[in-house]
């Protein structure tokens, strides 16, 4: 490989990464929307079109279905509806992309979530014939309750209503109002026709009376640099490194990925929860050592002092330390078709740390299109989110999730079956 190629190569692997999400309403063209980009940003290969050609014509359709790039299960395909979490990856020249296209039917409301929880933005989808319905209401709701930090309404199939500015206006202040009681920092509106290409990749000619960015723009240029925290240093400590060789007989580094903040060599830091006090050796790489490391970089970190550290223990900053505690206060999003069981026992996965608990209270549920709290219902089902109180076996070493979304989300298991049965943000 020359110089050149190498170049290339690095400068390839150090673009910048956004992770994003589709959401809306079944039929509303999420899938068309991805295969619309993947298509006009020349990021499907002439086989993958090839296919989904001879698939469209097989069906009997007039045009090739771009959705086919994305619906990849069989049931899929069969019923021009999306299911799973489909993931696709593409880059651009500024930037690369990993797509989670995540269903509409309020079914498979859990799979939306597990498909956002990652993303630094959600495209929410709008049927430009029907403006807000009860699944946008949800997915908006849940994009705030995951602390999305930027959320892009595309008003779609504006070909359907003759591409009107009334009707994009009066669905963007519809919008507006909604957010309004909802705590989401960045939101944007672009009118679309997925099946088009109107303000995906390219600009539209047939609305000339929007003045903003196509999709593409957007994605390519919002700034996503200050989403994670870089104030709170936390290092949750996933794995103990002992080679014992002879060139490293004496090394033992903490492996993990940086959950915030920025650690460099000579930082003093404690280490939780048996609060010894060190400073960071070196900060190792595969590439090498570093000067600096920061979230949501995987690093190895070796400490000054040969202290007893374990999976599940977090490496913090003396004068920064997280919440410690055995009784904490989360919005659970639930996923499984049982209940959840008031004063019942599950596992919890929080960053490293695999702790027990137990449900003490479920103080309310949330209505999702008035955004009410439900206090006389207190029975969770499969794609309710509710407020409970667990009471955990050891301490959690966590911050609020509004403040950081490694640190203050968790899974809930059942430990009989091994499920996923919840997911939760914590509150307090």
């Amino acid at each position: 490989m020359n110089n050149s190629t190498k170049n290339q190569t690095n400068s390839y692997l150090d673009m910048e990464l956004l992770r994003f999400s589709t959401a809306g309403s079944v039929d509303d063209g999420k899938s068309t929307l991805i295969g619309r980009l993947l298509y006009d940003s020349k990021s499907i290969f002439a086989d993958q079109y090839e296919a989904i050609e001879e698939s469209s014509k097989r069906k009997g359709e007039t045009s090739v279905n771009l959705a086919l790039l994305t619906d990849g299960l069989r049931a899929e395909r069969e019923q021009g509806i999306t299911i799973d979490v489909a993931y696709r990856y593409f880059a651009t020249p500024k930037r690369k992309f990993i797509i989670a296209d995540t269903p509409g039917h309020i079914q498979y409301t859990r799979n939306m979530v597990t498909g956002s929880s990652t993303s630094n933005l959600s495209i929410i989808l709008v049927d430009a014939r029907n403006g807000l319905v009860e699944q946008t209401s949800r997915h908006t709701f849940i994009a705030a309750l995951l602390g999305i930090p930027h959320v892009v309404f595309c008003i779609n199939k504006m070909d359907l209503v003759d591409y009107s500015e009334e009707v994009f206006y009066n669905i963007k202040k519809e919008l507006e109002a909604f957010c309004s009681k909802l705590d989401v920092k960045d939101i944007q509106f672009v009118p679309i026709s997925a099946l088009n290409g109107d303000n995906v990749v390219n600009k539209s000619e047939n609305m000339p009376w929007y003045q903003g960015s196509t999709l593409m723009y957007l994605l390519e240029n919002i700034h996503i640099g200050s989403d994670y925290n870089h104030i709170d240093c936390r290092f949750p400590v996933q794995y103990v490194i002992r080679p014992q060789s002879e060139k490293y007989h004496d090394y033992r580094g903490y492996a993990g990925r940086i959950a915030g903040g920025v650690f460099k060599p000579g930082d003093d830091v404690v280490v939780l929860p048996s609060g010894f006090t060190s400073k960071v050796k070196t900060i190792d790489t595969f590439n090498g050592s570093l000067d600096e490391a920061f979230t949501p970089m995987s690093v190895t970190i070796t400490l000054e002092d040969d202290i007893d550290i374990s999976r599940g223990d977090m490496i913090v900053r003396e004068n920064n330390q997280p919440y410690v505690s055995q009784d904490i206060d989360v919005m659970v999003c639930w996923f499984n078709p049982k209940n959840l069981i008031l004063n019942g026992k599950y596992a919890i996965k929080h960053t490293s740390n695999d702790v027990r608990c137990i449900v003490k209270e479920v103080k309310y549920k949330v209505n999702i299109n008035t955004l009410h709290r439900i206090e006389d219902d207190k029975e969770v089902k499969m794609n309710d989110i509710a407020r409970i109180s667990l009471r955990t076996t050891k301490p959690l070493l966590y911050d609020k999730y509004a403040r950081n979304r490694f640190t203050g989300s968790l899974i809930l298991i059942d430990e009989a079956t091994n499920e996923t049965v919840g997911a939760g943000m914590i509150v307090e």
